[in-house]
């Protein structure tokens, strides 16, 4: 009978998300790309259990797909299906926005300033990570938020368009979203609700427009 490796402490499904969900996302592993758990346990050193829960919670993102209940692969998301992920986004991140605008403390913007800095070094080194950060710049946004199931969607979407936006995106940017970032951050500190979500409206549009989307 075979025998799975030991699991160490602090192993778990959240690791081996963790390492997978950025590998798609910044592309180090292509869309289509087979996924076997043997060889990823093998990879993260860790059971085939630990795996199989990590690829459940990566295709309730959408990253991660099983065709007629054969091995997981990277999803290969359409562009056809960038505008109703677009439609989506803009409107939940508008409720982020009204719901933050002026009611975060002077250290979670200091978050979203040090979060806007670290994309900013990225943009100028790495596209893929640079796609990524962005990205997370929205979950944590709506994740300050305070609704736990806004989050949950957002962070949803949000990797959805990741994965488009890594193929697409043209070089070079990534920078113009890092001075957008930074407009939202104080809009935000001003408590101009309205303004905000608008804003976050034409930021992504102008994601799209960048990315050939639209």
């Amino acid at each position: 009978m075979g025998t799975e490796p030991r699991q160490r402490p602090g192993d778990g499904p959240d690791r081996v998300y963790r390492g997978l969900r950025q590998s798609i996302i910044e592309q180090a592993v292509a869309p289509g790309t087979r996924l076997p758990e043997d060889a990823l346990a093998g990879q993260f050193g860790v059971s085939r259990t630990v795996v199989r829960a990590a690829l459940e919670r990566l295709g309730s993102e959408g990253l991660v797909e099983r065709v007629n209940n054969r091995s997981a692969r990277v999803a290969s998301i359409g562009v056809e299906a960038a505008a109703d992920l677009l439609d989506v986004r803009q409107g939940l991140e508008a409720m982020v926005m009204r719901r933050v605008a002026g009611r975060l403390s002077a250290a979670q913007l200091d978050r979203l300033r040090a979060h806007v800095a670290r994309e900013e070094l990225a943009s100028s080194l790495n596209s893929a990570e640079a796609v990524r950060l962005a990205g997370e710049f929205h979950v944590l946004l709506a994740e300050l938020s305070g609704s736990a199931t806004l989050a949950r969607y957002v962070s949803d979407v949000v990797s959805r368009s990741s994965l488009i936006l890594t193929s697409h995106t043209l070089p070079h940017s990534s920078s113009c979203g890092v001075r957008e970032h930074e407009t939202l951050i104080d809009l935000i500190a001003r408590g101009e609700a309205e303004a905000a979500a608008e804003n976050m409206h034409a930021h992504l549009e102008q994601v799209a427009a960048r990315a050939r989307l639209r």
